[in-house]
């Protein structure tokens, strides 16, 4: 069967809007799309950041929809793949109007405001595997730095919220720390701020190399880095090793999520206890040469409150698309 889809031909062009056949596989369904997440990993696909990927690609692995007419959710790794290997790099993915997906793969969502989960679930279930990873509790002391991009804005909220710790979050601007303000966090736009707040327990580095080495000053003696992302897909250099021997300070990575937690994360949006951040784009917005300045910052870096559009749509961080159009989410 064929469908429209945005498919990436080059590294950091734009998306070509084509019709693609979409063809299930032994144990597939085939999922309506309705809101496929623009991840942070996509944009780093995008600029070419993995170099074991080559185009053509049809990206989105946050991806949700509709299947017999229920609204459903996909989990994002490729059960064929040992390790968690997203849909839409190991097979065509959610920029499409149609998806197809393992059935082992198919969660039921409590409804259909499918934005609100594709701008969120990756996000919270990032950080629900990494505070389990790094062992936070409630009081702990916990640094987010890019926590006002996709996944920054929803993790700051889990940690808060459901784990009950006390958390620090980077800005690039005060106008974006207002808004972690809104969220009950304590905002920053310079990492020298535990000269005067004292040094923290944990520190979440959504952002990486251009962050790392300035957050680990962050950090009290025996303190625990977890490394969540690297947005500008670069090699990262220790700047001071004797940092990390003398305050024998601990870094470790985190790798996706499990079924589990992406459930759990459907789970917290559904009730409310989140609150999704993002902007919208139609498919054909996808494949607009306007976009490429937008994914050339990390995704989620301006988010904007919570918004309804009609249609389908790929949630991201722009206007809703028109009514009646497919889309993407963008947190």
């Amino acid at each position: 069967m064929k469908a429209r889809a945005a498919v990436l031909r080059e590294f950091g062009r734009p998306f070509e809007l084509t019709d693609i056949d979409v063809s299930p596989g032994e144990g597939d369904v085939v999922v309506e799309v309705r809101s496929t997440g623009i991840c942070g990993r996509d944009l780093v696909v995008w600029r070419g950041g993995f170099r074991n990927l080559r185009p053509p690609l049809v990206l989105g692995h946050e991806v949700f929809g509709v299947l017999n007419g229920e609204p459903v959710a996909v989990y994002p790794a490729d059960p064929a793949s040992k390790e968690f290997l997203p849909l839409g790099e190991s097979r065509p993915g959610g920029y499409a109007e149609l998806m197809a997906a393992p059935r082992e793969n198919i969660i039921r969502l409590p409804d259909d405001d499918f934005y609100k989960y594709a701008a969120a679930a990756c996000g919270v279930a990032t950080f629900i595997h990494a505070a389990r990873l790094a062992g936070v509790r409630r009081g702990d002391r916990v640094l987010v730095t890019g926590a006002t991009g996709g996944v920054g804005i929803h993790g700051v909220q889990y940690l808060s919220r459901v784990l009950g710790a006390k958390v620090y979050g980077l800005a690039r601007s005060a106008e974006k720390a207002r808004v972690l303000e809104g969220l009950g966090v304590r905002a920053f736009t310079d990492l020298g701020f535990y000269r005067s707040e004292g040094r923290v327990d944990f520190v979440f580095e959504v952002v990486g190399g251009p962050t790392m080495n300035d957050s680990m000053l962050t950090l009290r003696d025996g303190g625990v880095m977890v490394l969540v992302g690297n947005v500008t897909g670069e090699p990262i250099t220790i700047a001071r090793p004797a940092l990390l021997i003398m305050r024998e300070l601990r870094v470790t990575g985190t790798a996706a999520y499990s079924r589990g937690e992406f459930e759990e994360a459907i789970r917290l949006i559904g009730e409310g206890v989140i609150k999704p951040f993002f902007r919208a784009y139609s498919l054909e917005q996808l494949a607009a040469p306007a976009l490429k300045d937008e994914g050339s910052a990390p995704t989620g870096a301006s988010p904007s409150p919570l918004r309804r559009p009609h249609g389908r749509g790929i949630t991201s961080q722009a206007p809703p698309p028109a009514s009646g159009r497919r889309g993407l989410t963008a947190c």
